[in-house]
């Protein structure tokens, strides 16, 4: 079965999830990469997707700041 690769809709996001990837990083002591632990790699993963959807919430007014 092919693999299908993620499609970006905005242009421009790469850099912007990037530098959040390194940030959260940063903040979490993790060093991203193939000798971090598939659990500190992740963490850092599902914190990107909580922020994200965090913000979003927050520009259609569903979560109060």
């Amino acid at each position: 079965m092919a693999r299908r690769a993620n499609k970006l809709i905005v242009p421009g996001v790469e850099e912007v999830v990037q530098q959040m990837k390194m940030e959260i990083a940063q903040e979490f002591g993790v060093q991203l990469g193939s000798h971090a632990t598939s659990r500190e790699n992740g963490s850092v993963g599902g914190e990107i997707t909580k922020r994200l959807i965090q913000q979003a919430q927050e520009q259609i007014g569903t979560v109060e700041k």
